[in-house]
């Protein structure tokens, strides 16, 4: 006999369509790449679909397993995934979120695969892991032709192959990096790991590695101090021979969040690599490979809150509390559309770092403000990431707090995209090291915002701060954080003015930049368009 009725519980958010974003498309028009809006809208109906949820679902459920021997007791150093596993990265690859850019020529490519990448991560954050460091690896690879000739097709086919076998043998490959260890972390200068050069041209490499991601991966790049210094080498998991290049994982990391992806501890044991740029300049070659991911980091971090937004309002439009829909009681709607605001301004900021990045080749300014807006963004969006996971959390209430949900693991993702490719310190360093280094990126920088000058007082004394903070050198590493957080935020709200919402862009000024603002998420001023910011955030289900 059934004690009660279910009422008053939001539906599931499935399916749902996760490329119905305005920020979004707006951007990949604004930034040239408008032709690849079909196949977007294509993949964020995949991506909201049940099929891919479920995907994306088990395989957090059942997290990668390491076997280290075979049966017979055969060194095997192989990892076994959840069949769905493959099933994500098969339509990543097929939709060219991995290397295929660099093989396609159209104007916008870059912005293109920026918007699928955002749009496809909202079915599981994991995968995406491989998949940004395939695409990271192009550059970086190119410092020796010869190894970019042979596998340079192949990091950028659709062909999602997978399995340890001979690189050149394969349809498609998957890369990945090897740098930090454990007595340096991020200070990668302080590797022990060594690369004897040996008569045929190759190196022999022994020594260590304690976070390598997607081990499963055909090569890596890493470092490892060779004769001439630290140094750059490309190692395969399968030599050209055939046989195993003895790259042995020790472990997986029992992780916070980011499970349904692999991450190992490794030891080269006498391994096989080939350099990849000169001796010594290990570090200029793999930074571009950073530089990618890092704009990889931004994505993510903003696809965890477009994610959390859309969630929490889904439920507030659903939930009745105190006699009226949530989405209707004041205190709500201004959480709501504090989640919205921050939402819009990672994504619009996201997609001009997209846009910066087809045109560096060519522009040396859109070069130098690709430098330095990176290294400021990837500190700050990604830093705001977990406060807005756990805001978005907890307007589900209990519910929210149920793995069921979603949310937990939303929560758990959260954090990741600020400690990959250097943490929130690292990231604010980088961007003062890329000022004293390079001037042109300061004047890259206030040329940018410049542009929305005098459509806002509260960005023009923002960016007139900036200055004041800039001229002022002493103590500069200590205040690192926050000169490179004002210089984030105005960044992001000079985007905002020039070509987001006017409420949005008018709650973001009153707010980041003019002070009218708490600590927490809904506390926007009295006066704020919070109907209109909130309509930005709804996704039906379909």
């Amino acid at each position: 006999m059934p004690t009660h009725e279910v009422f008053n519980q939001a539906p599931p958010l499935i399916p749902f369509d996760a490329a119905r974003n305005p920020a979004l498309l707006e951007g990949l028009h604004r930034e040239g790449a408008g032709w690849a809006e079909a196949e977007v809208r294509e993949l964020g109906v995949l991506a909201g679909g049940f099929e891919a949820q479920e995907w994306g679902r088990l395989a957090n459920e059942y997290p990668p397993v390491l076997h280290t021997h075979d049966r017979w007791g055969h060194r095997v150093d192989e990892v076994e995934f959840h069949p769905h596993w493959h099933d994500l990265m098969n339509v990543a690859v097929a939709h060219g979120l991995h290397g295929s850019p660099w093989l396609d020529d159209r104007p916008g490519a870059h912005t293109a695969r920026a918007a699928k990448f955002f749009t496809w991560g909202a079915a599981d954050a994991g995968h995406m892991c491989p998949i940004s460091m395939t695409y990271a690896v192009v550059p970086a690879l190119r410092h020796n032709p010869e190894l970019a000739a042979r596998y340079e097709p192949l990091l950028g086919s659709r062909t999602y192959d997978f399995g340890l076998r001979e690189p050149s043998s394969k349809a498609g490959l998957i890369a990945g990096m090897s740098m930090t260890e454990k007595q340096g972390g991020s200070d990668v200068r302080a590797n022990t790991t060594t690369a004897t050069p040996q008569p045929d041209g190759s190196y022999r490499v022994v020594g260590h590695k304690w976070f390598t991601s997607a081990p499963m991966s055909d090569m890596f790049l890493t470092l490892a101090q060779a004769p001439g210094g630290l140094s750059c080498l490309l190692l395969p998991r399968v030599l050209p021979d055939g046989t195993r290049n003895p790259i042995r994982i020790q472990r997986l990391k029992d992780k916070l969040g980011n499970k349904s992806n692999a991450s190992s501890e490794i030891e080269y044991e006498n391994a096989t690599g080939w350099l990849v740029g000169a001796e010594g300049a290990g570090v200029k070659t793999i930074i571009e490979m950073v530089n990618m991911t890092r704009l990889d980091c931004v994505i993510g971090s903003a696809t965890g809150m477009r994610l959390g937004a859309v969630t929490a309002i889904h439920h507030a439009r659903h939930r009745e509390a105190f006699g009226a829909k949530l989405i209707d009681q004041p205190a709500m709607r201004n959480v709501l559309a504090d989640l919205v605001v921050e939402s819009d301004a990672a994504t619009t900021v996201m997609m001009r770092l997209a846009g910066a990045t087809d045109r560096a080749g060519s522009d040396p300014a859109e070069a130098a403000l690709r430098r330095i807006a990176l290294a400021i963004t990837k500190y700050w969006v990604c830093k705001r990431a977990p406060t807005h996971a756990a805001e978005a959390l907890e307007s589900l209430g209990g519910n929210g707090y149920a793995e069921e949900s979603g949310m937990p693991r939303l929560y758990r993702e959260a954090p990741l995209m600020s400690i990959w490719e250097g943490s929130g310190n690292v990231a604010a360093l980088d961007a003062l090291r890329a000022m004293g280094r390079q001037p042109e990126t300061v004047e890259a920088y206030f040329a940018e915002v410049g542009l929305a000058r005098g459509a806002d007082s509260r960005l023009d004394d923002a960016i007139d701060r900036v200055g004041k903070e800039l001229t002022d050198l002493s103590d500069i590493e200590y205040r690192a954080r926050r000169v490179v957080e004002l210089m984030a935020l105005v960044l992001q709200g000079a985007q905002l003015v020039r070509h987001g919402h006017s409420a949005v862009a008018d709650a973001f000024c009153a707010t980041r930049l003019g002070g009218d603002w708490g600590i927490a998420f809904g506390t926007l001023p009295v006066g704020v368009d919070t109907g209109a910011i909130i309509e930005r955030g709804y996704v039906d289900v379909r």
